[in-house]
């Protein structure tokens, strides 16, 4: 049973660095940047809700608390003291005439927006998750199985409507919350029938998502779900998933990188540290190479997203062995 385990959590490891190498990448706004967009967040989600707990008490409340908001709370005071006393001096900061007062608000409003967050977009997902897992952590009290289902469609439903009002994101992107309700409690359910499929079926299913995923994504428009735009919310959630499953099952059935299981280990870590790290690349190509022009080519736009990965690796040992609490309270390697 141990080793099972082991092995379920070393492919949801590599799921987990492929996923947020493909954050990375996207940020960088490479040629497929839309594709891109049409699922990695909602993969990133579902996984969250892979781990959800099965029993809803006070110390499940409190671990995931200390796991993902308090390292936002950390990551987010020290980004901003970062951008206050320097970043904000240059680039966007400046040509946006970006409020500090705005920004501290951000680090307790945490909607994502680049008036409030310029310190660190990305990390609007981790508040937004901690809320999708008290949302399902408070309907998995309901024993009705009725009400249970229409309290949670309907949540979900709220939320897309709620992104066609034009109107501010909730504090922590609790509109966004409702909507990424769908793609966790969908990783929740059926976690345990895609680890069980066999590997015949998975291929099989495998590739039949990939062409689904890949046929409909340009119906679309680009998604953006930190901004709440899904565009039409059907193609939006059948590639959601579509994606999803096809890179879930590609790495279940050949769990064989390494690599992306490694930094998988370090995902918060890269979430938060990703754009001060491409800041600190464009000064180098700057001050060194006198580079002014940062509209790279797609291989660099592919080339500087490993390097910021690799440049964080030193990070990763330091942080797991001194300040685990970090990368979510305790060490993984």
């Amino acid at each position: 049973m141990k080793q099972k385990l082991f092995e379920r959590l070393d492919w949801v490891d590599q799921v987990k660095g492929f996923t947020i190498f493909l954050v990375v990448y996207g940020h960088n706004f490479p040629f497929v940047e839309k594709y891109i967009y049409s699922f990695h967040m909602p993969l990133f989600i579902m996984i969250a809700g892979f781990f959800h707990p099965k029993v809803s008490n006070l110390s499940s409340l409190k671990k995931r608390f200390k796991t993902i908001m308090i390292p936002y709370f950390i990551w987010s005071l020290f980004l901003f003291s970062f951008w206050f006393f320097l970043s904000r001096k240059y680039g966007d900061s400046v040509r946006f005439n970006l409020s500090p007062l705005k920004n501290f608000i951000g680090v307790f409003y945490s909607q994502g927006d680049r008036y409030f967050m310029d310190w660190g977009i990305p990390l609007w997902y981790l508040p937004a998750i901690f809320i999708v897992f008290m949302i399902l952590y408070l309907i998995n009290k309901l024993e009705n199985k009725l009400f249970y289902y229409s309290i949670l469609i309907t949540i979900i439903i709220l939320g897309f409507i709620y992104s066609h009002l034009n109107i501010f994101n909730l504090p922590w992107s609790i509109n966004i919350a409702m909507v990424a309700l769908l793609f966790y409690y969908f990783g929740n359910y059926f976690f345990n029938k895609i680890n069980n499929l066999s590997r015949n079926y998975s291929i099989i299913l495998m590739i039949i998502m990939f062409f689904t995923n890949i046929l409909l994504y340009q119906n679309n428009i680009k998604i953006d779900m930190y901004r709440a735009v899904y565009g039409n919310e059907l193609l939006f959630i059948i590639n959601g998933i579509s994606g999803s499953l096809f890179v879930l099952l590609f790495f279940k059935t050949f769990p064989v990188f390494n690599f992306f299981g490694f930094i998988g280990k370090f995902s918060l870590v890269i979430l938060a540290l990703q754009l001060l790290v491409m800041t600190f690349i464009k000064f180098i190509l700057l001050k060194v190479f006198h580079q002014t022009d940062f509209n790279f080519t797609e291989l660099e736009r592919f080339l500087y997203a490993i390097l910021q990965i690799a440049l964080l690796i030193p990070c990763f040992f330091i942080i797991n062995k001194f300040l685990p609490i970090l990368n979510g309270g305790y060490k993984k390697i």
